[in-house]
């Protein structure tokens, strides 16, 4: 028989309570501290009270015997007393004690005198006080006792001797009165507590449901939110965490709608721009004579075009996808004259023209210098598209401003001022030359890498003709 452990027992505990709402954890966690604190303080309350009527109680005492102690002469006689019963006697008829404390003067051997008081006799009769006074009886002292009658009561005895005697003072106080009154005290405090409690408890439910509203709009959201649209988004109130929270969860739908943006695009792109090759390839497949040799070889030669052409559409769109992944840029430190130059002979490969260098920045930047290269050659080589042999095509990068400038200038046809935004579109044409087979994703390719790094791309006129085309980076301060 194996001894059952409490783990199963905590772990269905703690699936209870998860399926309690977050509301009434908030309310019953603020209604128990609420409830904590209220009962530390009257606790609190109660044990300082007590204090000081102790301290009360024991001030009176020593005020009575400093009083006594200080009574020497008699005033009849006008020498120091010398009787034990006469110094009680003046002094009993001296003082007039308050409501909750009571004078009883003792001589050895006769009658006690006292004081009048509202209790008289029952106090000199009740055992527990008499066992008071037996066990302070020639050593003096106080003792507290507890009578059903009055309560808890505190007997002071100061023994008097002198010439002609022996005797006592006793000093009794009652501090039912006292507790009484603490109590009602702490009843009241009790009752005011367990309202306020109810209270704190009804405003931490409508608060912390109010708090709560978001987080209930923002489940109601992601339930209406789907794969085909995601354009809604949470409603944004105020300035604390929770808003915090929507503006995080607003940010993330806004990249997963232009991620999932992105990718229908691309499937849209793909299948448009690849429906005209496919529709070549299948028809010269169909119309094929497989026993001409001449014509095969025509064939052929005009489908692997065709298909250098899918591969290079498939490969600038995939590039145009990955834009927009954060591993797409790879940045380190370059040096900007060194990325120039080797631009620059890159590109003299690209055609017969007449190649120069504008400027170079000086210093190094943090970018990705493999992507900008790309960048800048796709814009040479669309300089070489659009000039003749010979002509003048240029490369340069300044800074200044805060800001990295690279460019390529051509002598060219140059770009219509209302085509240049549409051109930086994919599939975005201007005016092109003949044997222009390219497929309008060049300077979208141009601008998506200058978007990655934070920058733009700028296309003005070239001085004395053609096009002007920069792209404009941050100058993003490198970290030591």
């Amino acid at each position: 028989m194996t001894t059952p452990t409490t783990s199963g027992t905590t772990d269905g505990a703690r699936r209870r309570f998860a399926r309690v709402s977050v509301r009434t954890r908030i309310t019953v966690v603020i209604a128990l501290l609420t409830a904590v604190a209220m009962a530390g303080a009257g606790l609190l309350v109660y044990a300082l009270e007590s204090a000081r009527i102790e301290r009360q109680v024991n001030a009176q005492i020593s005020q009575e015997i400093a009083e006594f102690r200080a009574l020497r002469i008699d005033p009849n006689t006008g020498e120091e007393f010398d009787d034990v019963g006469r110094v009680l006697n003046v002094f009993l008829t001296r003082n007039v004690p308050d409501d909750d404390e009571m004078l009883v003067g003792y001589v050895r051997g006769e009658t006690p005198e006292r004081t009048v008081n509202r209790y008289g006799q029952e106090v000199l009769d009740e055992p527990a006080y008499q066992d008071a006074l037996a066990d302070l009886d020639g050593v003096g002292g106080t003792r507290v006792i507890e009578s059903p009658t009055f309560g808890e009561t505190w007997v002071t005895l100061v023994p008097v001797t002198n010439t002609q005697g022996e005797g006592s003072l006793v000093i009794v106080n009652f501090l039912r009165d006292e507790h009484e009154e603490l109590d009602r005290t702490l009843q009241t405090y009790t009752l005011i507590a367990l309202l306020s409690l109810g209270l704190i408890t009804t405003i931490a439910a409508f608060q912390s449901g109010r708090l709560l509203a978001p987080l209930r709009t923002l489940e109601s959201t992601a339930r209406e939110i789907t794969t085909t649209d995601l354009s809604r988004r949470i409603p944004e109130r105020g300035n604390d965490d929770i808003t915090a929270l929507t503006r995080t969860i607003n940010s993330m739908l806004e990249r997963l709608d232009s991620g999932f943006a992105a990718q229908r695009q691309f499937l849209d792109d793909a299948g448009h721009e690849l429906k005209t090759p496919l529709t070549v390839l299948r028809g010269h497949l169909e119309l094929l004579d497989g026993e001409d040799p001449a014509e095969l070889a025509q064939t052929r030669e005009l489908l692997l075009d065709e298909v250098d052409r899918m591969s290079r559409l498939v490969q600038d769109l995939i590039l145009l996808a990955k834009s927009r992944r954060p591993d797409f840029l790879v940045l380190g430190e370059v040096h900007l004259a060194e990325l120039t130059q080797s631009v620059l002979a890159k590109a003299t490969a690209l055609g017969d023209r007449e190649w120069q260098l504008d400027g170079v920045a000086r210093g190094r930047a943090v970018l990705d210098e493999q992507r900008v290269t790309q960048a800048l050659l796709q814009l040479a080589d669309n300089a070489v598209k659009h000039t003749d042999p010979g002509s003048a095509v240029a490369v340069g990068s300044a800074r200044e401003d805060g800001l990295v400038r690279l460019w390529v200038r051509d002598s060219g046809d140059g770009i219509p001022a209302e085509d240049r935004e549409a051109v930086l579109e994919r599939f975005g044409r201007s005016s092109v030359r003949a044997g222009d087979d390219g497929f309008g994703l060049g300077l979208s390719i141009v601008r998506a890498i200058a978007d990655a790094h934070g920058g733009d791309v700028r296309i003005t006129d070239a001085e004395p003709r053609g096009a002007h085309v920069e792209i404009v980076l941050p100058d993003r301060e490198i970290e030591r």
